[in-house]
């Protein structure tokens, strides 16, 4: 068993597994004090919190307690492959000696040796995910400003199969959930159809797809999302139908990196997902890693961002029409109108509405950057307090040192 502990510490690095061999309690993911629903979420990550816990054990020296708590996991979820890998090291440690991580007898390395390294590789994320938790307080940057309609978010960490889950309450963002969650079979930044590839950005929940009409490769069902979104089009990527999905009956999860380019979550994971997020209005970062910040700091990066929004809604309330095109990108679309052929009915709109307090409700902002800056802005335009229009999004760019819309039409 001694030589378990050693191969176990060897795969997934003292550093990782220091804080669980010092008795570090380990817990099902869902953050501080929880809500009922938060709760739920806590028990769907059973398999994983007894998984580390078994993790915690071996490399403590306590092999009986390890072993009895391995046989009740792989009894619970016999499709759990990384659960009955560790159970069966268990076992054989009591015949043997384990080298590694998945000991399996020489004759059927060759054969599934890309399967093992899969297991292994899952295993070590779920023990970095848990070990390198979110700072405290802190939320992905691209949540810039959600709305009270926006109840959750969405964001996912590529490099960490990592799912993570935020519940909006009074636009206060607070981590309740994360899972495991597998990508593309070539990992990230899809650009073409078929490239195997997840793609990376600030996408939104478009729907859900009942399990009864799909194959029962999708599991518990499907949500897709707006993958191509207009940034996605402007750059002439191609391809569609990514989804956030379960697994078939006979697997429990898939490996990190085991995709066509979706966002793989296992049955349990996803149905509360199902249950929880709305369609429309639930935002979905997608990004190699997550550039954590407190929320006091996301204000600062976007405030030259903030001054062009509030200019181009002044110059719309006063129905100065040409003042508004200036914030308007020379290669604007807006649904496959180019902006010589949309600006007439913009102006023409903007002469039909009566004088009076033009608001925007439900506001809500996002940031997407790479090696270009944008902003995905979100609203409900209301004249007196009256809805003119259902809601719109617009996607603005950094040129330089200006802002400027390069997509505005009316989203479901």
């Amino acid at each position: 068993m001694e030589r378990l502990k050693t191969a176990l510490t060897s795969l997934l690095c003292v550093t990782l597994l220091l804080p669980l061999a010092q008795g570090q309690t380990i817990a099902p993911s869902a953050p501080g004090p929880a809500p009922a629903q938060a709760n739920a979420a806590a028990s769907l990550n059973d398999s994983e919190a007894r998984l580390l816990e078994i993790y915690r054990l071996t490399a403590a020296g306590q092999s009986a307690q390890a072993l009895d708590k391995a046989a009740r996991l792989a009894r619970d979820y016999p499709n759990f492959q990384l659960a009955q890998l560790v159970y069966g090291d268990l076992l054989l440690a009591r015949a043997r000696p384990i080298k590694q991580l998945g000991d399996v007898p020489d004759p059927l390395v060759s054969a599934r040796s890309d399967a093992l390294d899969a297991l292994r590789e899952e295993s070590r994320r779920r023990v970095k995910a848990h070990t390198e938790r979110p700072p405290g307080g802190s939320i992905p940057s691209a949540f810039v400003n959600l709305s009270d309609a926006n109840r959750h978010a969405i964001a996912v960490d590529a490099t960490k199969s990592r799912l993570y889950l935020f519940e909006n309450n009074n636009q206060r963002l607070r981590l309740v959930a994360d899972f495991y969650v597998s990508v593309g079979k070539l990992g990230t930044e899809k650009n073409v159809r078929g490239d195997l590839r997840t793609p990376v950005g600030v996408y939104f929940i478009t729907g859900t797809l009942d399990p009864k009409q799909l194959p029962e490769f999708y599991g518990a069902g499907a949500l897709p999302i707006n993958y191509p979104n207009m940034l996605d089009v402007r750059r002439g990527k191609t391809g569609s139908g990514i989804w956030l999905h379960g697994t078939p009956p006979n697997q429990y999860a898939r490996a990190p990196l085991a995709t066509d380019g979706c966002l793989v979550l296992s049955n349990d994971d996803l149905s509360y997902l199902l249950k929880t997020v709305a369609t429309k209005t639930t935002p979905v970062l997608i990004t190699r890693t997550i550039d954590w910040v407190k929320p006091e700091a996301v204000g600062q990066r976007t405030r030259s961002f903030e001054h062009a929004f509030l200019a181009w809604r002044a110059a719309k309330s006063r129905r100065d029409a040409n003042r508004a095109l200036d914030f308007y990108a020379k290669d604007f679309s807006s649904f496959g109108k180019t902006r010589a052929q949309w600006e007439p009915q913009f102006k023409k709109e903007l002469g039909l509405q009566p004088r009076g307090k033009l608001d925007l409700n439900n506001l809500s902002m996002l940031r997407w950057a790479d090696h270009e800056e944008v902003m995905m802005v979100t609203f409900d335009e209301a004249l007196d307090g009256k809805v003119v229009a259902q809601s719109k999004r617009q996607y603005w760019i950094r040129q330089g040192n200006q802002w400027k819309i390069f997509f505005e039409g009316i989203v479901g």
